[in-house]
């Protein structure tokens, strides 16, 4: 087995340590410690992306609204599944994930950030929600899920106030999907509440089981 690599390092605003390793060819992203991403498992970040966008089957220039980088994965999964007229925005807080993508990540997922449907805003998600001009998919994989969060603030994002905003950001028929390590049935009443048509699905990946949850916005204009 080859030596653990220390790639980069950082620090996120609460002090807490953000560092990408790599071994054998399998890149990590530690938070504290705990595993974040790892370039290993990735198939239920692929199935968040590939569900979503075949709830939009038939939509002509979809625009979608991706949170968090990770890997790259799920931004992957949303472009072989949208059509040439497709938007995409791509939304990544830590400058060590964009970084890592242009020297080492992009190449695991064919250098999504490249193709043009793709804009990249590096900042809080918060700052884009709610949209002026909505989305007709979100997709959230930022955290480990609705209940484990990678800075503080991200709980704001879940929160009642949080959903509207969300909620308000989709043009009617849009999707939300929220990926989770852990099942969280109170998310799902939770969105519910909020307004959108919610179900929760199991994605496997790796043998490892994660949960995706899905919200969806009327099509009726206004509700």
């Amino acid at each position: 087995m080859k030596p653990l690599e220390t790639l980069a390092r950082t620090t996120t605003p609460d002090g807490t340590a953000l560092v990408l390793t790599r071994r054998d060819g399998i890149y990590r992203l530690m938070l504290d410690g705990q595993e974040l991403m790892s370039s290993r498992a990735h198939g239920s970040e692929r199935a968040l992306a590939e569900r979503a966008c075949a709830r939009l089957a038939g939509h002509p220039n979809p625009r979608l609204l991706v949170g968090g980088l990770g890997c790259g994965y799920t931004l992957r999964a949303a472009l072989d599944a949208s059509p040439p007229g497709a938007q995409l925005v791509v939304c990544e807080f830590f400058e060590l994930v964009v970084d890592a993508h242009r020297q080492w990540l992009g190449e695991l997922t064919g250098h999504p950030l490249d193709d043009p449907r793709v804009r990249l805003e590096r900042c809080d998600l918060r700052r884009l929600l709610p949209s002026d001009e909505p989305f007709d998919a979100i997709l959230l994989d930022v955290d480990n899920g609705p209940w484990a969060f990678t800075l503080p603030t991200n709980g704001e994002l879940y929160s009642p106030q949080g959903l509207t905003h969300l909620l308000a950001s989709l043009a009617p028929g849009g999707v939300l999907a929220v990926w989770s390590a852990e099942p969280c049935p109170e998310f799902t009443e939770r969105l519910t509440r909020a307004g959108f048509a919610a179900n929760c699905e199991r994605a496997d990946s790796h043998g490892r089981r994660h949960w995706l949850f899905f919200g969806q916005r009327s099509r009726r204009a206004g509700t």
